[in-house]
């Protein structure tokens, strides 16, 4: 069940982000995505908006998601403006009779745009939806695309948490996997985030990236305790299939640190943070005190709604799944023709549903048996005897009281974890 620690990094995806997987949502599953959109929503469900601004100024060579780097000024514009449609076709349903709960821009880049540019689709944005209310409201960033006065227009447009795409603190690793900034870029920006009132900011590492050393991964980690962010993000190195990384490897051209040594780095990096007195938020993040809350991460993973607009963008409500068009032209089409941009979509069934909050939740490091029973009216520790057991006698998961607890080692391997839940169609079968 469980993926030997000494396994090299092959191309596929390794992070599990949703359930049942992307690989089993189909065109002829529209039609229910249209139908849960036209319901009345429950109104105890919390809403979340999620905007994708797909430019970036180089793709990364790991970089699997759908963004652009080659679109003008008219094509920006384009876009913008079927994304403002779409926000207002939304606008109309049913599934839009609550407030936001959280707002989220991200990417690509969304500081791609300029200052002028975010300030006239917000403008046009809150003439259909309004995020005022809402509990939190994150922007991701690249530093070197910010400037004082971009930053402070993303403050006005009430961002609560800037996340720093910052990855590693070396020239010479950034360059080899293609990302755009360069590190004096990150401290000025990080300087100018704070002085414009950013009291929120998340900075993303990622260990493992093609270059990188034990040494330099130690240095990396002692700049970010110095410069005290809120909250630090750490991913491990993987190849999904559409990534530049994934044909290098494929040709055995790159040399990818396998799995014992990036867990390792992870385990070093967030052992320094405790040292520094952050806390575990998650299998990924530290966070400087309990107090801060990532609003966008715990609603989705306890069975939130959200409405992910953009080319190829993610949503889900009222228990289906659907993506948008991932075409740019297909995409900015369907929108000029008044009709919103679905892709495929997929009905989940209730057990579904409960194991794709089951898997999320354990990537928090626990899960709680009488949350379940409550909602589910399902004892997980009875209905996945096999597999917890399994976890335990592997040194991965505990029992405590009423909790499931991931040990470290399980923590830093939990989405190797997670398909042992899968139902038995779903397991062996391609993620994406």
């Amino acid at each position: 069940m469980t993926t030997p620690l000494s396994e090299e990094t092959e191309v596929g995806s390794y992070f599990i982000s949703n359930y049942p997987p992307f690989s089993f949502w189909s065109t002829e599953s529209n039609a229910a995505a249209h139908d849960a959109l036209e319901r009345a929503p429950d109104s105890a469900l919390p809403l979340g908006l999620y905007l994708h601004i797909p430019f970036c100024r180089k793709r990364c060579k790991f970089c699997y998601f759908r963004v652009y780097t080659d679109k003008n000024s008219k094509d920006v514009e384009a876009y913008l403006a079927a994304l403002t449609r779409e926000v207002e076709l939304y606008s109309r349903l049913p599934v839009m009779n609550r407030p936001f709960r959280f707002a989220y821009f991200g990417g690509g880049t969304p500081s791609f745009l300029s200052a002028k540019q975010l300030l006239s689709l917000v403008d046009r944005l809150r003439e259909h939806v309004s995020w005022d209310d809402a509990d939190e409201v994150t922007f991701e960033c690249e530093p070197g695309t910010l400037t004082t006065g971009k930053l402070a227009a993303i403050r006005d447009l009430g961002v609560t948490r800037l996340s720093l795409g910052v990855e590693n603190f070396n020239d010479r690793v950034l360059e080899e996997n293609g990302r755009a900034h360069r590190s004096p870029e990150v401290f000025r920006t990080y300087d100018w985030a704070r002085d414009v009132g950013f009291r929120q900011i998340n900075i993303d590492l990622i260990a493992g990236m093609v270059g990188e050393t034990h040494e330099n991964w130690r240095d990396c980690i002692a700049k970010t305790i110095e410069l005290a962010p809120e909250s630090v993000t750490i991913y491990q190195m993987e190849l999904p299939y559409n990534a530049v990384y994934a044909q290098g490897l494929q040709d055995r051209q790159i040399a990818v640190a396998n799995w014992a040594t990036k867990r390792r780095w992870v385990a070093e990096a967030f052992a320094e943070l405790a040292a520094a007195g952050y806390q575990t938020s998650s299998a990924y993040t530290m966070v400087k005190d309990s107090s801060v809350r990532f609003v966008y991460r715990d609603a989705l993973w306890h069975g939130a709604d959200m409405i992910g607009t953009g080319v190829a963008s993610f949503s889900h409500v009222g228990g289906v799944h659907f993506q948008n068009l991932d075409g740019f032209d297909r995409y900015v089409e369907r929108l000029d023709a008044g009709e919103l941009p679905l892709g495929r979509a997929l009905k989940v069934t209730p057990r579904q549903l409960m194991i794709r909050e089951l898997i999320l939740q354990l990537k928090l490091g626990r899960i709680e048996a009488d949350y379940f029973k409550t909602k589910y009216a399902i004892d997980v520790r009875e209905e996945f005897r096999t597999v917890l057991a399994d976890l335990q006698s592997s040194g991965m998961l505990e029992e405590r009281d009423e909790s499931l607890r991931l040990t470290e080692a399980g923590l830093l391997r939990v989405d190797s974890l997670l398909p042992a839940f899968f139902e038995p169609q779903h397991q062996g079968a391609r993620y994406t």
